[in-house]
């Protein structure tokens, strides 16, 4: 892990991206104390739909209306 102060950071930012790209992480400080890491930025996972399929069941009272007093709570009256 590299560190550098905010000053070289500016100064040889192309540089630090390509040691991120090497998979490097560059710890960022300002008077000797660590404030940023600059790293990869990490893919989120696909989405896959039905991904829960069969592992989640809601019964039909699921759908019918919720009582008046839960509405007005929801609605903030």
């Amino acid at each position: 892990m590299t560190s550098v102060s905010v000053h070289e950071a500016k100064t040889h930012l192309s540089r630090l991206i390509e040691k991120v790209l090497g998979g490097e992480e560059v710890v960022i400080t300002r008077n000797r104390e660590a404030v940023a890491v600059l790293g990869p930025v990490r893919a989120k996972p696909a989405r896959r739909p039905g991904r829960l399929k069969g592992l989640v069941h809601l019964d039909e009272s699921f759908f019918e209306p919720l009582p008046e007093a839960e509405l007005k709570a929801w609605e903030g009256d």
